[in-house]
């Protein structure tokens, strides 16, 4: 008998002794088995016929119009793409507030951490009798500042470390639950497969300056495949406009809102702001700050405004496609399909989507002035502004990408203005600029020539060169910018198409 059902699977179909009916098979058992196997090849068949019928809708109707963005991480891709959506699909947007929720919590716990290790290693600091001057440490926040660890810029902030209090190291300890409603969180947005893992690792206490720097570096980041705000919508249980309490008793926003005044506290300190100003940590300059609205966040009926899903900071990995039909009254009311994707943003993988985004309608790269003073978490020996410049010419100068029109955004003018108005000198870092003036006029404007250069020289062919200064978390502005440019794009198609009809 093994010989038989060998020789079939050899010989024959391997499937055939796979799909076999089972042995000893009652004659009613057969016939629901066969009666299922009709259904199964119907809902199949139905399914064939409806992707084939939505394959030749396709080719009959207008082409979808397709925008890709890109940039380096944090460079405001995924606020981009939320602007999109408030622009063209508002009410799917805001059904969508409760999700956030979760995120903008992390985001205030871990600005809160930031601070709390900020405290720690002033404790240290004082506590030690001596402390070799090559010993490497963290004096900013992950990407915040421009001391290098081992420089003696940073040697120096060390010595000037405010004396901690008594009521200093009582707040901090009050402050503590805080880390597990941090882990708690990240438990709820990456579940099992779902996010990056090692997002989520943690070094002991004992590690060494260097171990926990690099534990700060690291990031919660979500696969865009995993559909985490469905799964919050259906854990919060109700409508994100309905406005009522969260009642979850195992909700960490409890936690945030019995915390929240001492996070108040602390984050007014005096003394405290002294030691993060000494250890070179702006932590208005993070994403996903919300410090200065902690009393709103952590209340118990709090539902994130759009303002703050923009600014609210959740990394991403992978690509992503959001689809979205609109309507423009030069096309006599025919429904678009625009299309735009979002690219993850490490760095490693900048090189390799290029051959499948060729057909894109346009690119829309995302360029973060206010990183000229900061380095790449990747890569801490390359700056963050020259690694935009460098991923900037690698497309421009891409022949499958010869076609497609390049639009620049300059972004996060906000925070770039504020870093110069505090005296932090942009030819230090970008040292091309040299000894001209020190403020955003002129830098701003040396930065666009500099972009528009390599756009010119690079590119297979000439084009027009686009560039705008946005803050993508101003709604206002950027939605704006973004209508124009989804308007100019759709009827830059809509032209091509009329001329090769």
């Amino acid at each position: 008998m093994p010989v038989k059902n060998s020789k079939i699977v050899t010989e024959g179909d391997p499937l055939a002794w796979v799909m076999a009916p089972p042995p000893n098979e009652s004659e009613e058992q057969r016939q629901a088995r066969i009666a299922a196997e009709a259904e199964a090849k119907r809902i199949s068949d139905a399914i064939d016929e409806e992707l084939q019928r939505q394959a030749k809708a396709q080719k009959r109707g207008p082409k979808p119009v397709k925008i890709l963005l890109l940039g380096q991480s944090e460079s405001g891709k995924s606020t981009t793409l939320k602007n999109f959506q408030l622009l063209n699909t508002p009410k799917a947007f805001r059904a969508e507030r409760a999700s956030w929720r979760a995120v903008v919590h992390l985001n205030v716990v871990r600005s809160i951490r930031v601070i709390l290790d900020a405290m720690a290693e002033a404790q240290a600091y004082h506590a030690s009798t001596y402390s070799s001057p090559n010993t490497p440490i963290r004096t900013h926040a992950p990407d915040l500042f421009h001391a290098a660890s081992g420089s003696s810029l940073a040697r120096d902030a060390r010595a000037q470390h405010p004396p901690l209090t008594a009521e200093h190291l009582k707040l901090k300890l009050r402050l503590s639950p805080l880390l597990q409603v941090e882990e708690a969180l990240i438990r709820k947005l990456t579940p099992v497969g779902s996010g990056e893992v090692e997002a989520t690792q943690r070094t002991s206490g004992t590690g060494s300056h260097a171990d926990r720097a690099r534990a700060l570096d690291r990031e919660i980041a979500v696969n865009s495949q995993f559909a985490w705000k469905g799964v919050f919508h259906r854990m919060m249980g109700r409508n994100s406009s309905d406005g009522e309490e969260f009642n979850d008793p195992d909700d960490p926003g409890h936690v945030l809102h019995a915390c929240a005044e001492d996070m108040i506290t602390l984050w007014n300190d005096p003394t405290i702001k002294a030691l993060l100003r000494a250890q070179g940590i702006r932590i208005e300059d993070m994403p996903g700050f919300f410090l200065d609205s902690i009393a709103r966040v952590t209340h118990p009926k709090y539902i994130p405004t759009d303002d703050d899903i923009l600014r609210a900071r959740l990394k991403t990995l992978g690509v992503s496609e959001h689809r979205f039909t609109i309507k423009e009254g030069f096309t006599g009311g025919i429904s678009r399909d625009l299309r735009i994707y979002d690219v993850g943003g490490h760095r490693s993988l900048a090189a390799a989507w290029a051959p499948f985004f060729d057909d894109m309608n346009a690119i829309l790269f995302l360029a973060p002035l206010s990183g000229f003073d900061q380095v790449l978490a990747e890569d801490e020996s390359v700056n963050r502004l020259e690694d935009s410049v460098l991923l900037w010419k690698s497309i421009c100068s891409n022949p499958l990408l010869g076609k497609t029109n390049l639009i620049l955004f300059l972004n996060k003018i906000d925070i770039f203005r504020a870093k110069l108005e505090a005296g932090i000198q942009f030819g230090q870092y970008i040292i091309s600029y040299g000894n001209r003036p020190n403020d955003y006029d002129n830098t701003s404007a040396y930065m666009r020539r500099k972009f528009g250069q390599i756009h010119r020289e690079y590119s297979p062919q000439a084009r027009t060169f686009y560039c705008h200064f946005t803050s993508v978390t101003d709604t206002k502005s950027t939605s704006t910018v973004l209508l124009d440019i989804q308007e100019s794009i759709i009827y830059q198609n809509f032209k091509s198409v009329s001329l090769t009809g």
